[in-house]
Formats: C-alpha cells, sequence, structure tokens
C-alpha cells in the first residue's frame, strides 16, 4: 500500500487481470477485490457443477517456527495443534480470554516445527497481535507473511481433474484438509485440500509473483471442464449453502465456540493452560445446561430474501436474528442461518417467521447445512 494514499485498498497481485476481465471490484476488509465477473448465480453454479477459479490473496498468513512453535499455538488457540501431523491441517479459533472468539482459523503443518496459520482477511491484523503478545516466553517466532503468498482457489467437482493436468503432486492421495508442497504450471505452491463452498476443491499458496501465470495456466487448463472465474460475491451463497459460518456474522468476539455451536473445536484435554480456557469451561457448562440459541437454517416459503439483522418471529414474540441470508441459486428460494432460541430450533417448527420490514414472512426450519455434495 502506497504510504501517500492510506486509505487506498490494497491490491492482490491479480488486480490488472481482473480489470481486463471486466470484474466488479469492492471494498473487502481493505482489499480491493472482485465481487463478480458477470451473473454471480452463472458463478454459483458452476462451482456447483463444473468449476471456479477464485482470488483469495486477501486472506492472512501467519507463520509460527521454532522449537516451541507448537506449545505456543496450543497456548494461543483453543483446539490441539499438537496432534496436527506433518502436512495435515486443522480448523480451529483464537478466543479472547473471556472465551469471545477472535476469529477462525485454519492451521497447517508445514514441517517438524514450522505452521502456517491462515486468520480471515477482517481480523488478520488482529489475530497477529495476539499471536505476536501471546509469544512471550516461548521460544518461537511469529512472523507476518501476508505479502508473501498469493492464494488461488479451484473448486467444484472438476477441480481435481483441472489441476491433475497440471501438477505433479499427488491429489489422489491428498485428503480432505492436507496440504502438500508441489509444483503447478511450473510454479512452486502449497497445494491444499480445503475450501469454503462446500465442494472438493484446492487452495493454491504461491508467490505473488506467480500468481498470475498460475491463474492463466488453470484458465487454460479448465477451458473444457467449463471453469470460470469467480468473484466474492458466489463465494459468500456457496458457503451459506453450505452451512459454514463467516466471521462477523456467525461469530462474533460477543460469542464463544459453544454459543456457536462449535464447542467441538475447543480441546480441554490438551496439556497446558490456553487463551480462554477457564471462560470456555463455564461457557460448555451453561450450553449443557440450559442450550443458548441455535444456529439454524431457514428456507423461505416466499421470495423476500432475508439480511444480516433481521428478527426472527413467532406468535409476535422476537425469538431470535437472521447472522446471514441471500437467494439460494441450488435451492431456487431465499434461504438464511439465524440464532433462535432452543424451543424454535427444531427442523419442521411451525409458526416461523423472519420480520422483513414490518411484515412476518414465513419460513421453514431446516438443519444445516442447506446444500451437501454427493461423494
Amino acid at each position: 500500500m502506497s504510504s501517500t494514499e492510506p486509505d487506498r485498498p490494497r491490491r492482490t497481485a491479480l488486480d490488472a487481470l481482473h480489470r481486463s476481465l471486466g470484474a466488479t471490484m469492492t471494498d473487502f476488509a481493505g482489499w480491493d477485490m472482485p465481487l463478480r465477473y458477470g451473473s454471480e448465480r452463472d458463478e454459483h453454479i458452476a462451482v456447483r457443477t463444473k468449476a471456479g477459479l477464485f482470488d483469495l490473496s486477501h486472506m492472512g498468513e501467519i507463520t509460527v517456527s521454532g522449537p516451541q512453535a507448537v506449545a505456543l499455538l496450543n497456548h494461543a488457540l483453543v483446539g490441539n495443534i499438537a496432534t496436527v501431523g506433518l502436512g495435515r491441517a486443522r480448523y480451529t479459533m483464537i478466543c479472547q480470554a473471556d472465551g469471545g472468539i477472535l476469529d477462525d482459523l485454519i492451521v497447517y503443518r508445514l514441517g517438524e516445527t514450522e505452521y502456517m496459520v491462515v486468520a480471515n482477511a477482517s481480523n488478520a491484523q488482529v489475530v497477529l497481535d495476539a499471536l505476536t503478545e501471546r509469544a512471550a516466553g516461548f521460544d518461537a517466532e511469529v512472523r507476518d507473511d501476508r505479502d508473501n503468498y498469493a492464494l488461488l482457489a479451484v473448486q467444484g467437482p472438476e477441480s481435481a481433474g483441472i489441476l491433475k493436468s497440471l501438477t505433479d503432486a499427488d491429489l489422489d492421495g491428498l485428503k480432505y484438509y492436507a496440504g502438500l508442497p508441489g509444483t503447478v504450471a511450473g510454479v512452486p505452491a502449497l497445494v491444499a485440500r480445503t475450501g469454503y463452498t462446500g465442494e472438493d476443491g484446492f487452495e493454491l499458496f504461491v508467490a505473488p509473483g506467480d500468481a498470475e501465470k498460475l491463474w492463466q495456466a488453470l484458465t487454460e487448463a479448465g477451458a473444457d471442464a467449463g471453469l470460470v472465474p469467480c468473484g466474492l460475491s458466489c463465494r459468500d451463497t456457496l458457503r451459506l449453502e453450505a452451512g459454514m459460518p463467516l466471521y462477523g456474522h456467525e461469530l462474533t468476539t460477543s460469542l464463544t465456540p459453544f454459543d456457536a455451536g462449535l464447542g467441538r473445536v475447543v480441546k480441554f484435554e490438551k496439556e497446558g493452560d490456553f487463551v480462554g480456557r477457564e471462560a470456555l469451561l463455564a461457557a460448555a457448562e451453561r450450553a449443557a445446561a440450559e442450550p443458548p440459541r441455535v444456529l439454524v437454517g431457514l428456507v423461505a416459503e416466499g421470495r423476500r430474501v432475508p439480511r444480516a439483522g433481521y428478527a426472527v418471529v413467532s406468535g409476535g414474540e422476537v425469538i431470535g436474528e437472521v447472522t446471514s441470508g441471500a437467494p439460494s441459486p441450488t435451492l431456487g428460494k431465499p434461504i438464511a442461518m439465524a440464532y433462535v432460541d432452543a424451543t424454535h430450533a427444531a427442523p419442521g417448527t411451525a409458526g416461523v417467521g423472519v420480520d422483513i420490514r414490518g411484515n412476518h414472512e414465513p419460513y421453514e426450519v431446516v438443519a444445516l447445512p442447506f446444500y451437501k455434495r454427493q461423494k
């Protein structure tokens, strides 16, 4: 970012390419990112049926290394990083001392004593600062690597076939939530079988200078398979259909992992203390004694689209709040995720609606996710 233009959004290494493709750009978490290239519905359907190519270079990569790297991560995060095998990845969270969620993360184990923490773009600095602060007393280094990586994602049922034509990496042997070094189109990359769409797919961490070459190679390799460039708009509807939480919507500092229905990521049995442990024990006990509001799916009976912050109602009473809502290209109806009182959380609960500008629009309560891919 130019020091003379402090308010200008950061641009990824693929910025000029996105503009040449006619992308509609938007400021997202301080980055200029492609929102869509054409029809967001067409992009969404391409990922569900064929393949989509995303630029995710706004995500925040932080390297933690050194003899006590794993001890630091076990202290700083709620998961048990000591059990992450070499070349594997784990979904986890970093919490405040009061148990509130600072961010949800993926941690990759790159070497014996080297890990990469990938934070959401909006929280990358917060996570970096927290890890740096929590590293005091540990023989470990926390390094901001955001400028050293570009991140491309190929998602969809055709993604493995497209990538196989360009890489020497053993994709068949690469499990979900694993990553291995390889070469893709002649470019050194960390190839990870992770994603945020509900489909099979891969995320490719490369040097920024290699990003455009890789994008072009993937575009050419995927042309016959129906690969299309995809923006953040369809990424949001894809993750919503897959019931995946988004920080700032389903996850916030006012919620603990137990409030969010994700208490399984907290590992009390791991060795040593960790930040938020006492508060999270209390949150787990509260959740067991009196279930908090439950994250559910809502499917519209009509055509009006719910948005984050809209009240969920039943019998004239507010029973919850929408956290994310959008039209679902796959279901052909508006859908939403919402936190609702436990008494109204069972699928099929009658009489539930969403207050949309004063009208109580009827919605069906369903279990998450809305969509699950065929294996």
